[in-house]
């Protein structure tokens, strides 16, 4: 997984992400002028170590480049929560604690995430989970993480 963007680097994305287009140096630029005293150069360096690690492709535009994005900002994040996890010692431990830290709204949208990536729920599933008290667990192997971690 590529390094955490740096706080320019983050800039620049967000608008490449938000746009959802090719852009140019000098669009971004005028965007981030806004914000900031920056200098084209800048972002043409920012722009170009962008390419150079992966995050954004570009297409020559007479003597320019237009850039896009490679991937999405969700995708983005979810490396970087993926990277964070896979280097904890106790991963089911770093889970308990990072739900912990979780609002109410963004745990709703965890079980929306995880209900989506399960797949839609056949009748018997849900006819099972009403049996043993939404323990499927035993009825579905795949459903649930079992004590040993496996």
């Amino acid at each position: 997984m590529p390094r955490p963007l740096g706080e320019l680097e983050d800039a620049v994305m967000t608008r490449v992400w938000k746009w959802n287009r090719p852009v140019t140096v000098r669009e971004v630029l005028e965007d981030l002028q806004q914000e900031r005293s920056i200098a084209y150069t800048t972002v043409m360096t920012v722009l170009d170590n962008l390419h150079q690690k992966g995050w954004v492709r570009r297409e020559a535009e007479g003597r320019a480049y237009r850039y896009e994005a490679v991937s999405t900002r969700a995708a983005y994040a979810a490396a970087l929560m993926n990277d964070a996890w896979s280097q904890s010692d106790n991963p089911a431990a770093a889970l308990v604690a990072f739900f912990g830290m979780m609002s109410e709204e963004q745990r709703l949208a965890l079980r929306d995430a995880v209900r989506i990536v399960q797949g839609p729920e056949t009748p018997e599933a849900a006819e099972a989970a009403t049996d043993t008290g939404g323990d499927t667990a035993r009825e579905n192997p795949g459903s649930a993480p079992e004590a040993d971690g496996r």
